[in-house]
């Protein structure tokens, strides 16, 4: 069977983690950070599951820019998993220079345990959002369950990958994306928590993160349909040609990762100015053009253009040849529809919030 590149990376990212548990990632050369003259420094970005590819060519592509720039080599260690685990990890302990992670939630909660200062939202661009994606359906080749839109999801014979929003980013999106679907059909909120609690009756296997999910749907073969970021279902046409298809449901919502320096890390390892650097790149017409070949919406307008498409068509089949890959034809709410992602969260996911109701019925 097929095995995934990521698999490799991720044991790379692991190495490096111990590594640096053991003395080898604390700062530049004699671990003097940044400051100094340091002819080298090391960085941690602690991100969520699917942006392992993606980071794979931006650090090299940053590292380039930052020994052109300033002279000194840097290197990057990566920690990927589900959005809210990581967030919970560094809020514990895990040393982090950098978090780019699913949601401004996630980022909240680091920032909660005092170590990211108020007003992250503000530090970059776009609500510090250099790139954002949607949710599609994943389904296997001729979409035997001929699954189209939310409401098909409450079959009994369907069987339903998704990621569990308490420790998962892209499982909060999952979750809000449905939610509003069946908000737009006129239900009441009572209707809708019916309707949800159905859905998550015929989730087969809530994994921790969304690349765990993609891992359960395309490799171990469980399910009839992945709820997936777009880069997620993007990458296993790309990887599995003819095995699997995406369908665009006819509402979905715009998923914005959110990305912070983590201020007392790099004020104590003296790594700021390189982790503000690394944060701010991603803004660049180079890293925008990473974004987008490796299936992430670009903030960039003339890079989205570039990758954009219009098509009347709901499935795809396979990547187009010119690689234009985004569909401008999709209705998307975001997070402000569900009163930011504070109101959200309380209400949603939150210990004893309605997904815990929801969820709590199914054991």
């Amino acid at each position: 069977m097929k095995k995934r590149k990521w698999m490799v990376l991720a044991l790379t990212a692991a190495l490096a983690l111990e590594t640096a548990a053991c003395g080898g990632g604390s700062g530049a050369s004699g671990g003097s950070g940044t400051e100094g003259g340091a002819d080298s420094v090391e960085i941690t970005n602690v991100s969520y599951d699917p942006t392992r590819e993606l980071y794979e060519a931006y650090n090299q592509l940053f590292a380039e820019h930052w020994k052109e720039t300033t002279g000194q080599e840097v290197s990057i260690t990566q920690s990927h998993g589900g959005s809210g685990k990581q967030a919970l990890e560094v809020a514990n302990g895990l040393e982090a220079d950098v978090v780019t992670l699913a949601l401004e939630g996630d980022v909240q909660a680091v920032a909660d345990a005092g170590l990211i200062e108020d007003g992250f939202t503000s530090e970059f661009d776009l609500d510090s959002s250099p790139y954002t994606s949607t949710i599609v359906f994943l389904v296997r080749s001729g979409n035997p369950k001929n699954i189209h839109d939310w409401d098909d999801l409450l079959g009994d014979d369907i069987g339903i990958i998704t990621p569990n929003p308490k420790t998962s980013g892209g499982a909060c999106w999952n979750y809000l994306a449905a939610w509003y679907y069946f908000e737009k059909q006129g239900q009441s909120e009572d209707e809708i928590l019916e309707n949800m609690k159905k859905i998550y009756e015929n989730v087969v296997v809530l994994d921790s993160g969304a690349r765990g999910a993609t891992t359960s749907f395309v490799e171990n073969q469980q399910g009839d349909v992945l709820l997936a970021w777009e880069n997620e279902a993007f990458l296993s046409l790309q990887e599995y040609p003819g095995e699997y298809e995406i369908v665009i449901p006819s509402v979905s919502i715009l998923c914005q990762p959110t990305v912070a320096v983590v201020d007392e890390v790099v004020d104590h390892r003296g790594t700021r100015d390189v982790a503000e650097e690394y944060l701010s790149y991603l803004y660049s017409k180079e890293a925008q053009e990473i974004e987008a070949q490796n299936f992430y919406r670009p903030s960039d307008q003339e890079v989205l253009a570039d990758y954009t498409y219009d098509t009347d068509s709901k499935s795809i089949t396979e990547i187009p040849e010119d690689g234009r890959w985004i569909i401008s034809d999709i209705e998307l709410t975001d997070i402000e529809h569900f009163g930011g992602w504070k109101e959200a969260k309380e209400k949603h996911f939150a210990d004893g919030g309605l997904f815990d109701s929801i969820y709590e019925e199914q054991d």
